[in-house]
């Protein structure tokens, strides 16, 4: 494994076949999960189900594209954190505006669809946390990686909290509640990438940026 995960002052850059098969694994469980998630989200009426699986959708992307700069330049891994980091900031705004919309045309979401999908999703990202534990520690890109399957996982428990006040309450607001939730944490981590891969980027040297040009 290039440089280690967590070694001293040199950042896990993601050049491991064992890590590039992780990868594919996860993305494989992401992609699944988000046409699950989007097409039960849609049938039941829950917005936290859709937003999570705008998420499911936004992490097959990133992996996708974490894949595709693995063993370039650091410029180039740093531009492409810094991407799907602003990437995130765009899904998280248009989260807290699909939950505003929803607020003025208010329907009940179906508690128990919500519960159903919103546990299977928690498995899956369980599995994806488990298996990319061991990466997280590694260079924007490598870590962007980390931070959205994190996210997933307590995304998925949000639903299934939301699922339960939905069924208790028999109102929409703990779905929408949930998805503000979700949509804040989206930002947090767009804000956690972007800092790290700017930061990156300042320490590349000036010959090697004109390089990567």
């Amino acid at each position: 494994m290039t440089g280690g995960c967590c070694g001293n002052d040199v950042k896990f850059d993601g050049v491991s076949a064992a890590y590039k098969r992780v990868l594919w694994a996860v993305i494989a469980i992401n992609g699944s999960m988000f046409l699950v998630e989007m097409v039960v989200g849609v049938f039941a009426g829950s917005q936290a189900l859709q937003a999570d699986a705008l998420d499911f959708l936004g992490d097959t992307a990133t992996y996708g594209i974490t894949m595709l700069v693995i063993g370039m330049p650091i410029v180039w891994r740093a531009r492409a954190a810094l991407f799907k980091g602003l990437s995130l900031a765009a899904m998280g705004m248009w989260v807290l505006g699909s939950t505003a919309y929803n607020v003025l045309i208010l329907g009940v979401p179906q508690a128990g669809l919500m519960g159903a999908i919103g546990f299977l999703a928690l498995m899956a990202n369980l599995t994806s946390v488990l298996l990319l534990m061991k990466y997280r520690d590694g260079d924007s890109n490598v870590r962007s990686v980390w931070l959205c399957s994190r996210n997933d996982a307590i995304g998925n428990v949000a639903v299934i909290i939301a699922a339960s006040g939905v069924w208790a309450t028999s109102t929409a607001w703990p779905d929408l509640i949930v998805a503000g939730i979700m949509a804040s944490l989206f930002l947090w981590s767009s804000v956690q990438i972007v800092q790290q891969a700017a930061s990156e980027l300042t320490e590349v040297p000036v010959h090697q940026s004109s390089t990567a040009e």
